[in-house]
């Protein structure tokens, strides 16, 4: 088992690395040009930027029984296809039950959006959002050993 990891945008790389060395799991972080990380521990692989670069890379180099650390969607469906678990940054574990209310929600999210031109931001990350998502990730792992 490997961890991947869609490195664009995402707030629990340092999380990651930390448990993917302390279990002594592979661990391959996935990013375009746009972004900078520097990892103690793991492979990081850069790719060309361009629309869902990232993400085409990643699904591409998928096998059964990896975990895949993303908080899009559609990477999680094409995960999810391949036989990977997939965990979002928040710490949701997107399963074959609840993809596809996800993708459902999300499209009419968009069209609302598009409609009236608003969108809400994020709520500020906070200790117990990385928390929780730690738990998750040790409680996936501990199932896979």
């Amino acid at each position: 088992m490997r961890i991947l990891v869609d490195g664009d945008g995402c707030p629990v790389i340092s999380i990651v690395t930390e448990v993917a060395a302390a279990m002594d799991i592979e661990l391959i972080v996935y990013t375009d040009l746009n972004h900078q990380h520097q990892l103690d521990y793991g492979t990081l692989k850069v790719v060309d930027q361009g629309f869902q670069s990232v993400d085409m890379v990643l699904c591409n180099n998928i096998e059964a029984g990896d975990l895949v650390i993303t908080s899009d969607y559609g990477l999680a469906a094409l995960s999810l296809s391949r036989k990977a678990k997939v965990l979002g940054f928040s710490g949701r574990e997107f399963t074959d039950q609840n993809i596809e209310r996800l993708l459902a929600k999300r499209h009419r999210q968009f069209k609302e959006r598009k409609r009236s031109g608003r969108h809400t931001s994020h709520k500020k990350r906070t200790e117990a959002d990385d928390q929780r998502f730690k738990n998750k990730l040790l409680k996936l792992l501990n199932k896979k050993q």
